[in-house]
């Protein structure tokens, strides 16, 4: 174990990055995704903020472990990490898949989330007008593996595509993904539904979206914003399903923003 100070942090029951002081602010990582790839944002919010980014089972430092099929255990797992910790209430922010998962955590313990920031996601795990349908990547990436699959996807998540400067840094994440993850993953997003949940949700939430997301189009996004109680949107002109890593700079701004609201 690192010390506290390094921004890195891994410890049992689940590997984590961990980094700053204040009010804890969770994120969440998607599908071939792991805490690293949330680097710049540990650094950036742990100036104020109590940062952690657990690696999701079967993904990142957490790749020997059993992957999850639903949504839900995801989202247990999660809180269950927070217990360990023992954060009260917190931040919380979902990218893609993580987004489904934190709004699972939100329906379970809503009293503890101050904020919830569900990036580049939506309230259907099936994702509608996807680039391309979960069983076409499942039949995929059984056919071609973890690594080729991360990259073949992963281009997808930039409007630069194969070029994107951000697309190394993805593709050297999701190669650590176990396969039985991977293909465990699809199967949970496949059929989770978060429709129902969403008139419930009344913590202030942040949906942010960028403008050319091929894996999460308009109509999720519009159904978040408009069926929350209290959302607002973010639309991050020319990146896509990483803007993160396309637009750090106005992402980090934006979530400031909301963050500090």
């Amino acid at each position: 174990m690192v010390a506290r100070s390094d921004a890195l942090m891994m410890s049992s029951p689940a590997p984590h990055r961990r980094a700053g002081k204040g009010t804890p602010l969770v994120l969440v990582h998607g599908f071939l995704g792991g805490a690293a790839q949330w680097q710049a944002e540990i650094e950036y919010f742990s100036e104020t903020r109590d940062v952690i980014a657990p690696d999701l089972p079967g993904f990142g430092d957490a790749n020997e472990l059993h992957g999850c099929d639903r949504i839900e255990a995801m989202a247990d797992y999660v809180i269950d990490l927070l217990n360990e910790l023992e954060i009260g209430s917190f931040e919380l922010l979902g990218h893609s898949m993580g987004g489904m998962i934190v709004q699972a955590i939100a329906a379970k313990i809503p009293d503890r989330i101050d904020r919830l920031v569900l990036y580049g996601t939506g309230p259907l795990g099936a994702m509608p007008n996807r680039f391309e349908t979960i069983a076409q990547s499942r039949t995929r990436l059984l056919a071609d593996g973890v690594e080729t699959t991360i990259r073949r996807i992963g281009a997808t998540w930039f409007v630069d595509r194969e070029e994107a400067l951000g697309l190394p840094v993805l593709t050297r994440i999701g190669d650590r993904a176990s396969p039985e993850a991977a293909l465990q993953a699809f199967d949970a997003m496949e059929v989770w539904d978060g429709r129902c949940s969403l008139e419930h949700l009344f913590m202030p939430t942040l949906v942010l979206w960028g403008d050319t997301d091929r894996s999460y189009r308009w109509s999720q996004i519009e159904v978040l914003w408009q069926t929350l109680p209290n959302a607002s949107l973010a639309v991050i002109p020319g990146s896509s399903h990483a803007a993160h890593l396309e637009k750090p700079k106005l992402f980090h701004a934006i979530l400031e923003d909301f963050l500090s609201g």
